[in-house]
């Protein structure tokens, strides 16, 4: 995958510059209806810039509109996240006046692994949770060679005991598909399975709407329709007319003015804009031309 570098002082003029398009489009968008909800971003869509440049990069997106994040690579061993500690995060966080509300873990080494060693993760996760005050703790995907129908079976059995142990320590737990769960094996899918065998009042579920459209027969509502007040959070991102590879939000053939759904059924807490990867021009002007889609398309509905 190619990441676009700049260097610091390339970084700060083009943040700069990013942002005050954004910011024109915010005062724009100040005599729209305030929406409940705010915008947030996972932070997997500029992973590039977080490990070169947290705090600098954390300040940009600010200056695009993002009040909110998802954070993705926490170190669970060192205890580090993106460089710092949970603790020292969290005040540069709030020295932004910015939060964190959900974070994706690494929890696919875990499967295979016993029952005491998933807990001790799962213990460090809650740590890094409770010292960023964000509400919940997500499993974001397994490994390919893990994807057989007998490890979606054991997979939903950890996950009822990872949203147990979560839940008795006041956090929230869910599940983030991608659209290897929507596969076919002989008339089963893993989605269908993790659905019907995880416990609803344990384990949630994050919503990856390109993922949706790209792999499933279901449409975001559909999917809602059939478990209202399941879906927590939202991933939204668009998807490329001819690749089908992610591209910059309203760029794409996932029409989010007549596809977005209703948060209330839906039972939503959080959404974070997302594009993983195939940038136009670079991690950060993808992130400020979403926002700017976002706030002048989209936001109004939420």
């Amino acid at each position: 995958m190619y990441f676009y570098r700049m260097d610091r002082r390339n970084f700060i003029k083009h943040a700069g510059i990013v942002g005050g398009m954004a910011l024109t489009s915010l005062s724009c968008s100040l005599v729209l209806k305030e929406s409940k909800y705010k915008m947030g971003y996972q932070l997997f869509s500029i992973r590039d810039e977080m490990a070169e440049r947290p705090v600098e990069t954390l300040k940009a997106l600010k200056a695009m509109g993002y009040e909110d994040f998802e954070i993705y690579g926490f170190d669970a061993d060192k205890g580090l996240i993106y460089g710092f500690k949970p603790l020292e995060f969290k005040q540069i966080l709030d020295d932004l006046e910015l939060s964190v509300t959900s974070g994706h873990y690494g929890f696919s080494p875990y499967l295979e692994k016993s029952e005491d060693e998933l807990k001790g993760f799962v213990d460090r996760c809650i740590r890094c949770a409770k010292e960023l005050q964000s509400k919940y703790i997500t499993w974001p995907w397994i490994a390919p060679e893990q994807r057989t129908l007998d490890n979606f079976r054991l997979m939903s059995r950890k996950l009822n005991i990872i949203g147990e142990q979560v839940s008795k320590a006041d956090l929230g737990f869910a599940y983030h598909n991608h659209g290897f769960e929507f596969e076919d094996h002989e008339g089963e899918n893993g989605f269908d399975i993790i659905i019907n065998e995880t416990d609803p009042s344990l384990v949630k579920l994050e919503m990856d709407m390109y993922w949706v459209m790209h792999s499933s027969n279901y449409t975001p509502q559909e999917l809602i329709d059939l478990q209202p007040g399941r879906y927590v959070m939202w991933h939204i991102k668009d998807m490329d007319k001819v690749t089908r590879d992610y591209t910059e939000l309203g760029n794409g053939s996932i029409d989010y003015t007549k596809l977005l759904p209703d948060p209330i059924k839906s039972g939503l807490e959080y959404y974070y804009l997302e594009q993983g990867g195939n940038f136009a021009v670079n991690s950060t002007a993808s992130a400020a031309e979403s926002a700017k889609y976002f706030k002048s398309h989209l936001q109004k509905k939420l």
